[in-house]
């Protein structure tokens, strides 16, 4: 196999990342206390339009943690789509809650409301809303479902940062929203993640759990079971230098998903298109084979061309520890079973997304 000459994703770093790392090491605020933690807090919320927020560790302790703060627990149903990053659904079994698998929509990719609304029992607590790949949701129908059935709402927005429905950014729709700060994601900390309400009593219970549970008036004493699930200064700063440039990144990826629409067949593959009034981030740049079984030799093919690529998330349905029960959700299978993610990074120029594309074309 060739040596990878075109990754998958690259993180750029190219802004003030070094200057505000090199600022804690002076400062020797390193761990879970210094000024760029609230900073990134206020700046990330700014951004998004949304008035609390909470860095943690990272984007699964972030989903950890809104379902904590919400109260989820034994007895209760989250209802999650079965397309999604196994994250989104190993949180709700860590709260000792039932994930209930709903299928997704051909056209967009995220989970379908109408099978949202088929799968609300009387123990259903809450919907956690993934936004897959930086599309958007249909916030209406899932706002309107939660209602009706008064179920807290949950936004997953690990893969969309900068994706809006109908003009207003996701995350801001739902009870409690969640982000991640992975090394792949539109921007990082390395590792780490955030958590964000419009509701002041939630962000509270965040923070509190966030930190080990301890009383907010007296010293090491511990009123609540707590967790570790804290934020460095350093992550922190390393989020604002990225949060300085989210714009930057949002357009590079946005002219990225132009040149590969441009480039590639159409009659040969399927491109992840924005569907009704949304901002897709673009998170991944996707396709869909029209065989599932082109889909391994194509992606075999790209490496020996030195193009590093990932398969689409594989339905969570299907995996072992959540397969006692068989189930079938078709739209998510044909999408997971077909999907390919190529690379998407800020930074990969128009002939390398030429050179991609025409690799895909001539092969398929």
């Amino acid at each position: 196999m060739s040596k990878i000459a075109i990754p998958i994703y690259q993180p750029d770093l190219s802004g003030n990342e070094k200057k505000y790392v090199l600022d804690c090491l002076d400062s020797t605020w390193i761990s879970s206390k210094g000024k760029y933690i609230h900073l990134f807090e206020e700046k990330f919320a700014d951004y998004i339009s949304v008035k609390h927020a909470a860095g943690v560790c990272n984007g699964t302790v972030a989903i950890h943690l809104a379902l904590l703060a919400l109260g989820i627990g034994p007895g209760d149903e989250v209802i999650v789509p079965t397309l999604t990053y196994i994250a989104s659904v190993n949180a709700i079994s860590y709260v000792g809650a039932t994930p209930v698998f709903c299928d997704s929509l051909k056209s967009n990719w995220q989970m379908d409301p109408d099978d949202v609304k088929r799968k609300v029992t009387p123990k259903t607590r809450a919907v956690l809303a993934v936004h897959l790949y930086g599309h958007p949701c249909d916030m209406d129908r899932l706002t309107q479902i939660c209602g009706e059935h008064q179920l807290f709402l949950i936004e997953d927005c690990a893969e969309a940062i900068g994706s809006k429905f109908k003009g207003k950014h996701v995350g801001t729709f739902g009870d409690i929203s969640t982000f991640s700060f992975f090394g792949n994601k539109t921007i990082t900390t390395g590792e780490g993640g955030m958590v964000v309400t419009h509701d002041e009593t939630l962000i509270e219970r965040a923070r509190h759990f966030r930190g080990q549970g301890l009383a907010q008036h007296r010293e090491y004493w511990h009123d609540v079971i707590g967790y570790n699930f804290r934020m460095t200064n350093i992550e922190a700063a390393l989020g604002l230098a990225q949060l300085e440039r989210v714009e930057h990144f949002l357009a590079a990826k946005k002219q990225i998903a132009d040149w590969y629409q441009s480039f590639l067949d159409a009659g040969k593959v399927t491109f992840h298109n924005e569907v009704g009034d949304v901002t897709h981030s673009h998170w991944m740049c996707s396709i869909l084979v029209n065989d599932p079984a082109q889909r391994e030799p194509l992606r075999n093919h790209l490496a020996l061309q030195g193009i590093e690529t990932r398969p689409l998330f594989y339905p969570i349905h299907t995996m072992p520890m959540y397969a006692q029960k068989f189930q079938k959700h078709d739209v998510a299978e044909n999408l997971g079973w077909r999907g390919i993610n190529l690379p998407s990074f800020p930074g990969l120029t128009k002939e390398q997304v030429m050179y991609i594309s025409q690799h895909i074309n001539s092969y398929l």
